[in-house]
């Protein structure tokens, strides 16, 4: 059996599964929709997700369209869907609305989820600030929109980066 829990909800899964897609199971069997499905290789980092998994509870970023369920045995993953609470936006994706960082928003949970993550490590382990920027860019980076929203996310995320690494208050 394969055990992973999504967004706080734990699933058993026949060993039969280990091969499919994280994506395809978010998507047809718990009919989340939220992770975008784009190039299908991993490359544009559009359906990124939260994956936690032990013996390192530490969040880190998956590209859940080439990642295979058998490889998550014991995680605990987050998507796009975990992150508004009560209808209420994330403040990453409140900075991202208030910023206009995005035009169509189909990379934007991908986006999103990778800015929470490099958030939560910020705090965790704060940097120089000088090299904030240089973060941010390894965080969001090689991720790929094609409305060109970059220098947007970048905006957004400036100032909660600042915050988070001087102590802010955790997501």
């Amino acid at each position: 059996m394969i055990a992973i829990t999504v967004n706080g909800t734990a699933y058993q899964l026949d060993d039969s599964r280990s091969g499919d897609r994280l994506i395809d199971f978010l998507h047809d069997d718990l009919n989340l929709t939220g992770t975008k499905f784009c190039c299908g290789i991993g490359v544009c980092r559009a359906c990124t997700v939260q994956v936690s998994k032990p013996p390192n509870p530490a969040p880190s970023p998956v590209i859940s369209c080439s990642t295979a369920l058998g490889t998550l045995d014991g995680s605990e993953v987050a998507t796009i869907e975990s992150v508004a609470n009560e209808g209420v936006p994330d403040p990453v994706q409140q900075a991202f609305l208030d910023n206009f960082s995005f035009q169509c928003g189909y990379c934007a949970p991908g986006f999103v989820m990778a800015a929470r993550i490099f958030l939560d490590g910020l705090r965790a382990q704060p940097i120089p600030e000088g090299e904030i920027d240089g973060a941010m860019m390894e965080a969001i980076g090689s991720h790929i929109c094609r409305c060109t929203g970059y220098v947007r996310y970048f905006e957004a995320l400036k100032p909660l980066a600042l915050a988070a690494n001087a102590g802010g208050a955790k997501l």
